[in-house]
């Protein structure tokens, strides 16, 4: 990656349903991806309900868009960030999340998972890895 392509970070700190932050979000992302940005994700607060798996929102009556995810792959946004703390505050684990994966091309096409749980202090360090945050 050349110098001078900037580190983005989207910060997803919303449920996923009720407002249109997460899917704003993700549509941004998709986007600045599709443009070759450096793109990678950050999950804090309730925003860790995005990536739950087994997600229905048929009795809400809205389009169940975790799916997309999956798809983050394809377009070389290969860093999920969750924040441990979040999790636990929420009575989740690692094991509640989506499977989400990508192939390293520098691997043999090997598939490796794209959701990195980290602590609240390696969530700050990665903040400040960033040239633009934006939060959602």
């Amino acid at each position: 990656m050349s110098e001078d392509v900037k580190k983005f970070l989207y910060v997803n700190r919303k449920a996923p349903y009720g407002t249109i932050y997460a899917l704003e979000a993700l549509e941004v992302v998709l986007i600045g991806a599709a443009f070759d940005q450096d793109v990678s994700l950050a999950f804090l607060d309730d925003g860790v309900f995005q990536l739950t798996s087994g997600q229905d929102t048929a009795a809400i009556g809205v389009k169940n868009f975790s799916p997309t995810f999956r798809a983050l792959g394809d377009y070389e946004v290969t860093r999920l960030y969750v924040e441990r703390e979040s999790l636990e505050e929420r009575g989740l684990s690692a094991e509640d999340l989506q499977e989400i994966t990508y192939e390293d091309e520098d691997d043999d096409w090997a598939e490796k998972p794209s959701i990195r749980v980290v602590s609240r202090e390696e969530m700050a360090a990665i903040m400040a890895e960033q040239d633009v945050i934006l939060s959602f």
